[in-house]
């Protein structure tokens, strides 16, 4: 029977299997390098250019202390206490579980075309491995008549080779003044991408792209091979080495000529702008969708802490550095842009682009036109390749850990559980390849722009109702104070975090939710509008992140019995808590010894906290430390 215990104590999973940071500092610098992503480099200082310059960095730090912090907070505790994942957290309250398979289907979502991305940044890395960057002229097998070398003012350069598509291109072409394209957009384009027309016209896989979705891939495997046993040690370079880069690229940026008129066009306030809802709206999308809030990281990250971890050190540090970052890679990008813009002889509203179009156009067309520009080419696409997969490995452990938590016979082993890792990952790689299809980039953009705001936003929502109304914002205070200790500068923290969490971080949530729903129309991108059955993809996608908290609630209701009191249904599993018995303490404490009794624990569910005894002494006895794994313990209602 002793036997017994202690294989069903094994196979409960936290306490005995599962791994631990090596220090504290693997920790944040892992967290740094979750947070800071392409989306610091790509998405922030577009965001400035478009809502006011400077004045845009009101709503955003507003954003980050209403919404921002509060919610990491939230998250970094609700994962140290219980050392759980997203999904088997919600032993707290299982008919909120859906809650966890919300941001995990989010999250699993997110890191399939998020890493289409990266094997974009590995495509321009290999191609930077040239005397002359390949997008630097109109000289080449992809460019049509309408490419124009930036360099040249009025003059069109066109290729010497016999195209099809050119000639289509070249009879429809009738304004120069505004059709021409760049090398660097047509590099892009026709060459890395070779856009079809729409998303209902696919094409054929990339298969160089493929390959380099593949080798992505691969990296994250192993880095996470052995969980954050190896993923902890391989941050003290990965999330410190961009930044490195970062800086060479923005003194590189400061000895161009005209890089004053970016930096200042960057940081010149537009305070009208702050009328505009849309612009509070981009602003707090942004700090959640940078920071990794309601994408269940935070969470699976902080489980692997040890108890006492100094959660408020680490919630301030690393939301502050990642925005920090966000606003110094617009120095980066703005000081290149005053460059271009003054090579054009133009305006730097007209030179700034959005997204991929910032990160593989706008800026390699600079690059090209600097001296040894493959040099600065490859530091470049080193930095956002490195970016972009210290967000991929913290995103991918997420989900795979989660699955793991529910299945703890994958940490049976080393060997099983890299095994899992590595089907994880396949699996992962082929649901991307329709983004590295021909028109894979429409499908890319689509899913973006639907997952990536209003299901985070309800996820938002959802966690603060489960954990703040339903576990109740008083129980979850104290097992803070179980963490952190009833210090002052605890005490503080909490008399600021309370009202956020109960008043204004949903509030402002609400806010931006409505705001969004009442802005929604047909998916656009530049002329092209997306047809019926892709906006219902997306549509799609969003109902399967949000729906399925309020579905996995009723169902369980329903499987709970029905007329059960709400309150019951609600309450925690007989398991919740921390995982270490010496950190339970008298709140969560468990009797020393029971009778095993497996009909009755697999339908521990429905026996709540207060409802229960231990059934003591009948046959065998299982003795043990007190919380040694519930498993061992059998209960009947009384």
């Amino acid at each position: 029977m002793e036997e017994k215990a202690k294989d069903e104590e094994t196979a409960d999973g936290p306490k005995s299997n599962r791994e631990s940071w090596g220090s504290q500092l693997e920790f944040v610098l892992t967290m740094i390098g979750y947070a800071v992503g392409l989306g610091n480099v790509w998405r922030f200082p577009y965001l400035c250019f478009r809502n006011g310059g400077g004045a845009f960095l009101i709503p955003y730090f507003l954003s980050l202390f209403l919404m921002g912090i509060p919610m990491f907070f939230l998250e970094l505790n609700f994962g140290q206490f219980a050392s759980l994942g997203p999904l088997k957290i919600w032993r707290m309250n299982p008919a909120m579980k859906g809650v966890g398979m919300s941001v995990v289907l989010i999250t699993a979502c997110i890191i399939v075309y998020y890493n289409v991305v990266v094997s974009w940044c590995v495509y321009f890395f290999f191609a930077s491995m040239t005397s002359q960057l390949p997008w630097s002229d109109c000289e080449n097998e992809w460019n049509t008549c309408r490419c124009r070398d930036t360099t040249m003012n009025t003059s069109l350069s066109f290729p010497w080779h016999n195209d099809s598509r050119l000639a289509q291109d070249c009879i429809n072409f009738t304004n120069t003044a505004n059709k021409t394209t760049t090398p660097a957009e047509e590099y892009f384009l026709r060459r890395v991408l070779r856009r079809t027309e729409g998303i209902d016209h696919g094409g054929a896989v990339l298969w160089d792209v493929s390959l380099c979705n593949l080798l992505a891939w691969t990296i994250v495997f192993l880095v996470i091979a052995r969980g954050v046993e190896t993923l902890g040690k391989v941050m003290y370079f990965a999330s410190i080495f961009p930044y490195v880069l970062l800086t060479a690229l923005l003194i590189r940026g400061l000895t161009l000529e005209g890089h004053s008129t970016g930096i200042d066009f960057y940081l010149t306030p537009n305070i009208t702008k702050l009328t505009d809802a849309s612009v509070w709206s981009d602003a707090a999308v942004q700090i959640f969708y940078s920071l990794g809030i309601c994408q269940g990281g935070l969470i699976a990250m902080s489980s692997f802490s040890s108890f006492k971890t100094n959660t408020l050190r680490d919630a301030l540090i690393v939301p502050i550095i990642n925005c920090g970052t966000s606003f110094y890679a617009g120095f980066v990008i703005f000081s290149v842009l005053g460059f271009m813009a003054d090579r054009k002889d133009t305006s730097v509203a007209n030179v700034v682009a959005d997204g991929p179009g910032l990160v593989f156009m706008v800026y390699p067309e600079a690059l090209a036109q600097m001296p040894v520009a493959p040099l600065w080419s490859i530091l470049f696409f080193l930095m956002m390749t490195m970016l972009g997969l210290t967000s991929q490995f913290s995103a991918t452990e997420t989900v795979l850990c989660s699955i793991m938590d529910e299945f703890p016979s994958l940490r049976a082993s080393r060997l099983r559980t890299a095994g899992f890792r590595a089907s994880g990952c396949l699996v992962l790689f082929l649901l991307g390849l329709p983004m590295t299809t021909e028109g894979g980039f429409y499908l890319f953009y689509l899913i973006d722009n639907y997952v990536g705001g209003l299901p985070l936003l309800f996820a938002g929502v959802f966690q603060i109702i489960a954990v703040i109304y339903v576990y109740g914002v008083g129980k979850f205070k104290k097992d803070i104070e179980m963490m952190l200790g009833k210090r002052l500068v605890t005490k503080v923290a909490l008399a600021f975090f309370i009202p956020m969490w109960c008043f204004v971080t949903p509030a402002c949530l609400m806010g931006v939710i409505i705001f969004k729903c009442v802005q929604l129309k047909p998916l656009a991108m530049e002329s092209y509008v997306y047809p019926d059955f892709g906006n219902a993809i997306g549509w799609i996608s969003v109902s399967a992140c949000i729906l399925i908290v309020p579905g996995w609630f009723i169902g369980y209701y329903c499987y709970m019995g029905g007329g059960r009191l709400l309150a019951e249904v609600n309450s925690p599993k007989m398991k919740w808590g921390p995982a270490n018995p010496d950190d339970r303490g008298e709140r969560y404490k468990l009797p020393d010894y029971g009778v095993y009794s497996r009909d009755i624990m697999e339908n521990e569910s429905k026996v709540t906290p207060h409802q229960v005894e231990p059934i003591l002494g009948v046959d065998s006895r299982v003795e043990g430390e007190a919380g040694a794994g519930a498993d061992n313990l059998a209960y009947k209602e009384t």
